[in-house]
């Protein structure tokens, strides 16, 4: 059997996200949750390997698993629906606040207990949350096992378990790459590749029916009681702001060639820079 993990994430569907600005944490808990899209491009993969596989009889198993707070079980149901076999929800006020640092360690925990001969696990490359891009990486430092990130396609064809290779294309700086990989290992999935689907109605009722979600604290991941994950995280939290625009209007009345010439004389530097190239204001003299 080809076991796959996949590794999805709920994050708030506001556009201006709830800060908690004394901890520089996202209030969650104060905001409705979707599965955030790189997420569902990862499991979108999964699932794309699991019906090409399946067509030559070959048993694959999807493993889809969350951390965050007790809401966060919706989008486990969401992905049962959509074809994970699996669902696990890390949940613990111990865990809340973890940086991608402890995040990745305590992930790393969880695999290794409810799927410790997995063959690949599957992340988005860039959650909408944050985009810091880290926890793939360190997940597979956690686990000690290859990654590769920016994955844009699956070779599904070159996925072989009995010589534990895969084979992928990513995209990095402009240029397409086909790297192949020793598995068990981990793969971070590019923004723009593998569109998820839509949500089948004939998913959902299956999905309901057998509702099971496995959920494991930070005890039962063998973290002891003085554990604090808002603490332990090496990431600090200096400021958290919004930015605001400055902007002037200036208008500019009289002749165009006056106000040409004044728009150069004022703003030229300016205007050169954002075009990458030197301005004068003598060649606009023949305007009018």
């Amino acid at each position: 059997m080809f076991k796959i993990v996949v590794c999805v994430k709920q994050v708030p569907m506001v556009s201006e996200l709830p800060w908690d600005s004394k901890t520089g944490t996202l209030k969650r808990e104060s905001a409705q949750g979707m599965m955030d899209p790189a997420s569902a491009r990862a499991l979108e993969a999964a699932l794309q390997i699991k019906a090409f596989r399946e067509k030559d009889c070959l048993e694959t198993r999807i493993t889809a698993l969350t951390m965050g707070p007790p809401m966060a079980e919706e989008i486990l149901h969401q992905a049962k629906a959509l074809g994970a076999d699996e669902a696990v929800l890390l949940t613990d006020r111990k865990m809340a606040g973890a940086d991608t640092f402890l995040t990745s360690r305590i992930l790393s925990r969880c695999i290794g207990k409810i799927c410790p001969d997995f063959h690949l696990v599957l992340c988005g490359g860039l959650s909408s949350d944050s985009e810091t891009g880290q926890v793939g990486p360190q997940l597979a430092d956690e686990l000690r096992v290859a990654s590769i990130g920016f994955v844009k396609e699956i070779k599904l064809e070159k996925i072989d378990p009995e010589r534990g290779r895969i084979r992928v294309m990513r995209h990095v700086d402009d240029f397409m790459e086909e790297l192949e990989m020793d598995l068990p290992g981990v793969l971070t999935v590019d923004h723009g590749a593998f569109d998820p689907r839509y949500l089948p109605l004939d998913g959902i009722e299956p999905a309901f029916e057998h509702p099971e979600v496995l959920v494991l604290t930070a005890r039962e991941l063998g973290f002891d009681g003085k554990f604090n994950a808002l603490k332990e995280s090496p990431t600090r939290i200096i400021d958290v702001y919004s930015p605001t625009a400055q902007k002037e209007n200036r208008v500019l009345k009289g002749a165009v060639k006056t106000s040409l010439d004044t728009l150069f004389k004022e703003y030229g530097k300016i205007i050169s820079g954002a075009m990458g190239r030197d301005l004068k204001t003598h060649e606009h003299e023949g305007d009018s």
